[in-house]
């Protein structure tokens, strides 16, 4: 009985010690599909809106080349005048793991209230860990 209770213990104290040396090689594999894909998106501006009242509405999108929506967020409104200069741009950072092998559309999409919609995009090529979108209000 107590060899048995020895041997049983011996097993799984080796069975765990195998499962946990599990070291990441930095190498991308299925099972290991490498770093993920840091997307900073940075809003501001240059211009003098002082005094400019209308209401705009910013989201941020992450899309596949074919125009398929993997992520996007909903800035709260704000008055045009209220968008912050250089010195205190808005960053926001998004990480998308498991997609480092295709080129990604990411940028704003903006509507002014009672006057129309418009976008400003960039592309983040495959395999880039790191895409700034750095988009000055215009």
């Amino acid at each position: 009985m107590r060899l048995s209770a020895i041997l049983t213990i011996f097993s799984v104290g080796a069975i765990l010690i195998g499962t946990s040396c599990n070291k990441q090689d930095g190498y991308q594999t299925p099972n290991n599909p490498g770093p993920p894909r840091k997307i900073q998106f940075r809003l501001y501006t240059d211009h003098d809106f002082t005094g400019n009242s209308d209401k705009i509405t910013f989201t941020l999108t992450i899309q596949t080349a074919a125009n398929k929506v993997l992520w996007d967020s909903v800035l709260s409104p704000m008055k045009i005048s209220e968008i912050p200069d250089a010195a205190h741009k808005l960053v926001i950072d998004k990480l998308v793991p498991n997609n480092n092998n295709s080129l990604l559309k990411v940028g704003f999409l903006y509507s002014i209230e009672n006057v129309g919609n418009s976008w400003f995009y960039d592309s983040s090529k495959a395999g880039e860990t790191l895409k700034i979108v750095d988009f000055n209000f215009q």
